[in-house]
């Protein structure tokens, strides 16, 4: 049983014949999905430098499908690589791709890494973005709780509401 589940992860089966799976197999796809992933992040940063929330509530439930997509294959690459005596991890994929010495081969691998590489490194700015967005809207609500100077008192509480003894609305009739 163990050597037929081995050999059922590792092999594609086409009209009742049994083909060796390869780990470029899944290469593709997993270009074709990262490629749309730095599309909608780019999208992403489009609604985090406009402050469009409704966009960033659109746009994560698709990102997210996406990254579980890339997930699952890259876990069958992972697994073929191991079938093929290889290490399950980026790194054991570039030694199988290097005994190939295959030049497509080595091409389709690299541009997945080059894509992947892009797709860090506007997550990285993503990131950055929304840190400098809580800042300041962090800032904008102490701002709000404190005081601006000794005499003046809070304009809201911790719990959101108008602070007691806050600015009042009292006319001075005379």
């Amino acid at each position: 049983m163990a050597y037929w589940k081995q050999f059922a992860t590792c092999c594609t089966r086409v009209n009742d014949k049994y083909y060796m799976a390869s780990p470029l197999d899944t290469l593709p796809e997993e270009q074709q999905l990262i490629s749309a992933l730095l599309d909608l992040m780019k999208q992403e940063q489009q609604c985090l430098i406009g402050a469009d929330t409704d966009g960033l509530n659109a746009i994560t439930p698709q990102k997210a499908e996406l990254m579980n997509q890339l997930a699952v294959l890259a876990n069958q690459r992972h697994e073929l690589l191991g079938a093929a005596g290889q290490a399950g991890s980026e790194a054991g994929m570039q030694a199988w791709v290097d005994t190939l010495g295959d030049h497509a081969a080595t091409a389709g691998w690299h541009q997945l890494l080059d894509l992947t590489r892009e797709a860090k490194e506007l997550n990285r700015v993503n990131g950055m973005l929304i840190n400098k967005q809580m800042t300041h809207n962090q800032n904008l609500i102490n701002a709000m709780r404190q005081p601006s100077s000794a005499g003046d008192s809070a304009v809201y509480g911790p719990t959101g509401q108008a602070a007691p003894g806050g600015p009042s609305r009292r006319f001075v009739v005379g």
